[in-house]
């Protein structure tokens, strides 16, 4: 399963929610449900909170499907701001071009 803790893609690269914190922290069940927000530029929202002092939990994740960011809301809630790569916002896959 590509989000289950130490899980891979077909091409062994670690899935987004199954990846360990940068302090190594793992998943475990029910542990990480978050809120998503798709956003259109990830890192111009990162430099943007990060002006404003919101402390990130976790740097850029790079997966198969896009990149996604890690941070708490003021209660506590765990927040991940999703930018999807351009093959899957197209819906495409790099095997099959868009039509």
């Amino acid at each position: 399963m590509l989000s289950a803790p130490g899980g891979t893609d077909e091409h062994g690269v670690p899935g987004g929610a199954g990846q360990a914190m940068p302090d190594g922290a793992m998943p475990t069940p029910g542990g990480w449900n978050r809120f998503s927000l798709l956003v259109e530029d990830l890192t111009a929202e990162m430099e943007r909170l990060v002006a404003a002092g919101v402390p990130l939990r976790s740097n850029v994740i790079t997966g198969a499907g896009g990149r996604q960011l890690l941070l708490e809301d003021p209660s506590g809630n765990l927040v991940e701001l999703f930018e999807p790569s351009s093959t899957a916002a197209s819906g495409t896959t790099p095997e099959q071009p868009a039509p």
